[in-house]
């Protein structure tokens, strides 16, 4: 009898493509698939990509890890069709029924006389008041007033109510009423929903504690329907890089928003740890967007905070244009270029690109379903591209078709087809030059110090100009870039985080009395991760402080000291790094603790992933060969590279093309490639 395999598995939803990484518990032979993105139903493609995988094998594979990333969240809040977020309801303090809504006043476009603020996530009549009241330092200043909170619960239950947040004035500091009301809102509304903004966000500051909350409470619902429609166990990566069983974050989806764009970068992280490189530059361009993020001494940067469903301007989110969540999440900037992003004339005659994107349907002109050019029909044209087909053979293109859509705009720019295409691919560059600036530059980082780690479907194709106009020197494209992002789901560790307000100076910070607090959320957070089955060996804590100087608006993170003195030196430090001063006599303030735990997952090991050539049916043999491809003003012929084909050591010299499953690398002029085992080295000649 033909014994199952076993395999752990990797499903990475992005906005064109899911891509699925699989390794074989006891070969490490590896297999990957992408399949068409479901936008509407995100788990049909899910479900799609593992009917795909045990269509592989003689006998059903038994899948022993299923870690997965979604965009479901993300798309939720954007209004996605199919995604529609249900009717929340808000319990809150009375007289603070529209802290939601009045928010802070800044605004995200400072010019703009006819700026809307996003639409609230609660309607006004849905905002329900009790009569209670606490101060900042959790002292009851008025009981909570049973008579308010039973006519609340009585309005809830005639409203019938999907879900609903519980936000009281100051209950970061003592969250005693918010449980007495959530009881009794959870005895009114048993099939709803109650989230608790004490429990998931429990630090001051009203409006960002209200809003994190509320996001919760309108996600919940939604994510619950989707994580029930995906097979048991399934773990999912969260916003800050880290999985969680599919149990433990339907309690806190806000926790998924950001779940995608972290897979690359833990991948990437993963990658420099095993070679030796700690200073990564993560660039992850897909179909509908492009990321970075910066991995510092091999570590993922990470921000305690963010606005959801926000816009952007070139790379840097808008402040006050989406939803603040306080969520620890990978310090990302994104954009909106990727393969699918459309090329458009303005209304002065401008050629422009993006920000709106063809997606997975219709997708770009040469998959046949539409007639405006994308960032991949630009690529089709100038030959980067094959002009007949994508994923080795399997996808079949239209290339003509990518051209006619390209010549519409290149007639009312003027110019010839090459000229437009090259300008689209020239506009997206420069766009996507900028996140990588934010996360250097702006960071004060050097982006020359990095090596820039390329992947997703687009980015190998870009990466020789992106690091070009950032003067970094040397690329490494992965074994399958275009998958990438799933393989970093199969190398993340169980991650948990547990806030503690403290709003205290050093001068009177109880360090003792914080280390024992310290030392009670590290034994409720072992536990939490052993509850997920992470090995007991395997758990490491982190602790840390948000601090600032007094009358500071905004903190600083530190790393943990054991006296109240060194943690006021090591915030100097800090914001002599970033704001290139410190104030050495000022008074340094401690908002919060934090504690970061996590563990590895016994189910995640294995055998050591090796390198396989995909079956015929992934990619049929790449004869090496030559085609036409528009460099510098005219077609030049250059060679056309199979990867699989590379042996080790083989030394490509630009301009070249390498072409695999699932991504193309363009050599551009002035580089070279090597094939350094399972990696291609790209470096700047003579560098």
């Amino acid at each position: 009898m033909t014994r199952a395999s076993r395999l752990r598995v990797g499903i990475d939803v992005g906005g064109t493509f899911t891509d699925l990484a699989a390794v074989d518990a006891d070969t490490g032979e590896r297999t990957r698939l992408k399949v068409a993105t479901t936008p509407h139903a995100p788990q049909e493609a899910v479900m799609t990509a593992l009917r795909q995988l045990s269509e592989r094998y003689d006998a059903p594979p038994a899948i022993e890890f299923l870690a997965h990333s979604t965009t479901i969240a993300t798309n939720a809040l954007l209004g996605q069709t199919g995604l529609e977020l249900p009717r929340v309801a808000l319990v809150t303090t009375h007289g603070f029924r529209d802290v939601i809504e009045i928010g802070r006043q800044n605004r995200s476009e400072v010019y703009d006389l006819f700026v809307e603020r996003p639409r609230p996530l609660v309607a006004r009549q849905d905002r329900f008041t009790v009569r209670e009241r606490i101060d900042h330092r959790g002292d009851v200043l008025q009981p909570l007033d049973e008579a308010s909170l039973e006519q609340t619960c009585r309005a809830l239950r005639d409203g019938g109510f999907a879900s609903v947040a519980v936000c009281l004035l100051n209950a970061y500091a003592n969250g005693a009423h918010e449980r007495r009301a959530a009881a009794a809102v959870r005895r009114a509304l048993p099939a709803a929903t109650v989230t608790l903004s004490s429990e998931i966000d429990p630090e001051y500051r009203e409006y960002e504690r209200f809003s994190t909350a509320v996001v919760n409470a309108a996600l919940a619902p939604i994510v619950a329907r989707y994580l029930e429609r995906l097979p048991r166990g399934v773990f999912v990566m969260r916003s800050d890089g880290g999985l969680s069983a599919a149990e433990q974050i339907a309690a806190r989806p806000a926790a998924l928003i950001e779940s995608g764009p972290a897979a690359g970068a833990i991948a990437a992280a993963a990658l420099g740890s095993r070679i030796g490189a700690p200073h990564l530059l993560s660039f992850d361009m897909g179909g509908t967007t492009a990321k970075a993020a910066a991995i510092v001494g091999g570590v993922v940067q990470v921000a305690a905070e963010f606005e959801a469903a926000g816009r952007t301007h070139s790379g840097r989110a808008i402040k006050g244009s989406g939803y603040p969540v306080r969520f620890p999440f990978v310090d990302l900037a994104e954009i909106s270029a990727g393969g699918g992003t459309m090329a458009w004339i303005d209304d002065a005659g401008t050629l422009r690109v993006g920000p709106l994107s063809a997606g997975a349907d219709p997708g770009p002109a040469c998959y046949g379903r539409s007639d405006r050019a994308t960032v991949t029909d630009a690529n089709v044209v100038l030959g980067r591209l094959d002009r007949s087909h994508l994923l080795g053979g399997t996808f079949p293109i239209d290339g003509a078709r990518s051209r006619d859509a390209v010549g519409v705009l290149a007639r009312r720019l003027g110019c010839g087809v090459e000229e437009a295409a090259d300008g689209i691919v020239t506009l997206v560059d420069a766009a996507m030059s900028k996140v990588l600036q934010i996360v250097t530059v702006e960071r004060g980082l050097d982006p020359r110090d990095f090596t820039l780690v390329a992947f997703g479907g687009g980015g190998p194709l870009h990466a020789c100009a992106l690091a070009a106009e950032l003067d970094v020197e040397r690329i490494l494209v992965p074994a399958h870039p275009g998958i990438f992002s799933a393989h970093g789901l199969l190398v993340a560790d169980l991650q948990t985080h547990v806030v503690r307000p403290v709003l205290q100076e050093t001068g009177a910070l109880d360090a003792g009395a914080l280390a024992r607090a310290f030392e009670l959320d590290e034994a409720g957070a072992k536990e939490q991760l052993l509850a997920q089955g992470a090995d007991p060996a395997s758990v490491r804590f982190r602790r840390e402080y948000d601090a600032r100087y007094r009358g500071q608006s905004f903190e600083l993170s530190v790393e943990h000291a054991e006296s109240a003195g060194e943690i006021a030196q090591r915030f100097h430090e800090a914001h002599r790094r970033r704001y290139g001063y410190a104030v050495a006599e000022e008074v340094v303030e401690i908002v919060n603790a934090r504690l970061s735990a996590s563990a590895t997952l016994p189910l995640r090991n294995g055998a050591a992933a090796r390198s396989t050539r995909p079956r015929a049916a992934d990619a049929p043999a790449i004869r090496a060969r030559a085609r036409d491809v528009w460099i510098g003003g005219a077609y030049r012929e250059i060679s056309i590279f199979p990867r699989d084909g590379l042996e080790a050591g083989a030394r490509i010299d630009g301009p070249a093309v390498v072409e695999q499953y699932d991504a193309t690398t363009y050599v551009a002029p002035g580089w070279t490639a090597v094939a350094d085992g399972e990696l291609l080295v790209l470096q700047r000649s003579g560098a």
